[in-house]
C-alpha cells in the first residue's frame, strides 16, 4: 500500500460554513456577497475555487486536489467566507491600550486625535467599515471585515509601537511587551 502525500485534504475546507443569524449569501460574476444584520461584504473568488450555496450553507471545493496550491486555496476561502459570515452576523471588535505619561487619544468624528509625545499631535482617519471609541487609555475598534480592522489596529499601533524599556506606546490589551533593563553600568 502505497500512502499519498496529499491524501490528507484540508479538515476544514471540507466543512460547510452554516449562514447563521439571517446571513444571506448570493455568487455572481467571480465575487461572493455576503448580507447580514450588521452589513454586506464581498470577495473575489480564485478560478481554482469552487463555492456553492446549498441548504442555508455554503461549501467550499477545489478542482484538483493533488496540486498543493490549490489545497492552500481550499482553506484560504474556507477561512475567509467564514470571517464573512462572523462579520455581517455578529462583527469584529479589538482593543488597544494608550500607555506612557501624558500620552492620549480622543475621538473627534471619525478621527483620532493622538498626543504621543512628539512635537504635534497625531490626526488618524478611521476608514469606512471601522467605528471606534477611546475611555480612558483603551481604544475599542467595531468593523464587521476582519481584514480591515486588523489592518487599521496595524497602523495605528505603528504610530507609536511600544518600546521595550518603559513599555511606553500603543499596543494591543492582550500583548505582552518582553522588557528589558537598561543600561547598568553607571549605576553602580
Amino acid at each position: 500500500m502505497t500512502i499519498n502525500k496529499f491524501e490528507n485534504m484540508s479538515r476544514l475546507g471540507k466543512l460547510p460554513i452554516q449562514l447563521t443569524g439571517n446571513a444571506q449569501a448570493k455568487i455572481e460574476g467571480g465575487f461572493i456577497y455576503l448580507k447580514g444584520p450588521k452589513g454586506e461584504l464581498k470577495q473575489k473568488l480564485h478560478p481554482l475555487v469552487n463555492v456553492k450555496i446549498e441548504d442555508g450553507a455554503v461549501t467550499v471545493d477545489i478542482k484538483n486536489k493533488e496540486v498543493k496550491k490549490e489545497k492552500a486555496f481550499w482553506g484560504l476561502y474556507w477561512s475567509l467566507i467564514r470571517n464573512m459570515v462572523k462579520g455581517v452576523t455578529e462583527g469584529y471588535e479589538r482593543k488597544m491600550e494608550i500607555n506612557g505619561v501624558g500620552y492620549r487619544g480622543a475621538m473627534a468624528g471619525n478621527k483620532i486625535n493622538f498626543s504621543l509625545g512628539f512635537s504635534h499631535p497625531v490626526v488618524f482617519d478611521l476608514p469606512a467599515g471601522v467605528t471606534g471609541k477611546i475611555e480612558a487609555n483603551i481604544i475599542t475598534l467595531n468593523g464587521i471585515d476582519k481584514q480591515l480592522l486588523g489592518a487599521t489596529c496595524a497602523k495605528i499601533r505603528k504610530i507609536r509601537t511600544p518600546e521595550p524599556y518603559k513599555g511606553k506606546g500603543i499596543k494591543y490589551v492582550e500583548e505582552v511587551i518582553r522588557r528589558k533593563e537598561g543600561k547598568t553600568s553607571g549605576k553602580k
